[in-house]
């Protein structure tokens, strides 16, 4: 007598029954849900110097700007002869924007600090801080670093003056805050034979002396 052949399944093809049933239905919820979005990064905050050729060291001492940058999208606008509200002067046959008109230009752009460091080029009866602040305010700043000049050289007192005229405003402004670069540098050996511009030591003790104050601002906005 001949023996039917039975159909049901030994234990080995029901494990691999069940593994290909799991395998289907993870398929089917991947396809339901999309595949796994990548995890965001979180944006930098955005940092924004306005300078003129005093600042401009940053743009070659690297160590400088890492030390300011770190964990910041750092932008950086600084110009040989810049002012801040009157025109510029010339320089290589071109006239850059003033401050103020990098200010209105970068609007929202930027960002939430601005660090200002310009006025080597202007004289005090045009040296409006306030003016300058005001457009900051407008285009969403919440706090403003305004350094101090050195007050050294032949226009020591110029730069006197206009210093004197930064540190009304920060007293009269909670969104105002200055970087005291004239007593920080005072006595040091960290600038060029004018005793204006920086050397590579001296762009270094800067971003030093304004890391802290823009991450206060950050921290504040």
């Amino acid at each position: 007598m001949q023996t039917r052949a039975t159909n049901r399944p030994t234990p080995d093809r029901r494990r691999r029954r069940r593994f290909v049933t799991a395998v289907l239905a993870a398929g089917a919820v991947a396809a339901f849900f999309g595949p796994t979005a990548p995890a965001t990064s979180v944006a930098k905050p955005r940092v924004t110097i306005v300078g003129d050729s005093i600042m401009a060291s940053f743009d070659y001492v690297p160590a400088a700007r890492r030390t300011l940058g770190k964990g910041l999208d750092l932008r950086s606008d600084n110009a040989v002869c810049r002012r801040l509200v009157a025109a510029s002067c010339p320089f290589q046959g071109t006239t850059p924007a003033t401050a103020l008109d990098v200010v209105r230009a970068g609007g929202r752009g930027l960002g939430p600090v601005v660090v200002i460091n310009v006025g080597y080029n202007d004289w005090p009866a045009v040296y409006d801080v306030g003016r300058v602040v005001r457009a900051l305010r407008a285009a969403g700043v919440r706090r403003v670093v305004w350094v101090t000049l050195r007050e050294a050289g032949p226009n020591a007192t110029l730069y006197a003056q206009a210093n004197a005229k930064a540190r009304a405003v920060d007293r009269a402004r909670k969104d105002v805050v200055v970087a005291d670069w004239n007593a920080r540098s005072r006595g040091r050996p960290w600038f060029r034979s004018d005793g204006l511009h920086l050397t590579s030591a001296g762009a270094l003790a800067l971003a030093r002396l304004l890391r802290p104050l823009v991450l206060s601002g950050l921290a504040a906005s």
